[in-house]
């Protein structure tokens, strides 16, 4: 696979934790005129949890580029990994119910060890 292929999705990840910074700061900074304070802290609460699970995500493609493991299951993955990311954050920042937000990191986190799973495998077994 490409480079470019294979960072396209971590650079739409972190396109997605830019756009949860710049959202929290623009609902920080209006949230004491608007009574908002609720919607400032999911804002800050979805901001910052892009600093857990996803940063095995990028470790990951950071191993896997100078490797040459970065195959097509892994660009495969890596944009399923995406799509349930932003599923999940949509779902924090939009509502207060927790088991669809639950669902939908349980689902990213899955994808992530089934990649980092495959990786392993990959390397160790040289597959």
């Amino acid at each position: 696979m490409s480079v470019q292929m294979v960072l396209l999705p971590v650079f739409v990840l972190v396109g997605l934790t830019f756009a949860l910074l710049f959202g929290m700061m623009r609902t920080r900074r209006g949230a004491p005129a608007s009574g908002e304070p609720n919607r400032a802290k999911q804002l800050a609460d979805c901001y910052r949890d892009q600093f857990e699970l996803p940063v095995l995500f990028y470790l990951l493609i950071a191993l896997a580029l100078p490797l040459r493991r970065a195959d097509f299951v892994i660009v495969l993955l890596a944009w399923v990994f995406v799509v349930t990311r932003f599923a999940h954050a949509g779902i924090f920042v939009t509502s207060s119910d927790s088991a669809p937000r639950s669902t939908a990191w349980l689902a990213s986190a899955l994808v992530l060890f089934a990649m980092w799973l495959y990786f392993a495998l990959k390397l160790l077994l040289l597959i």
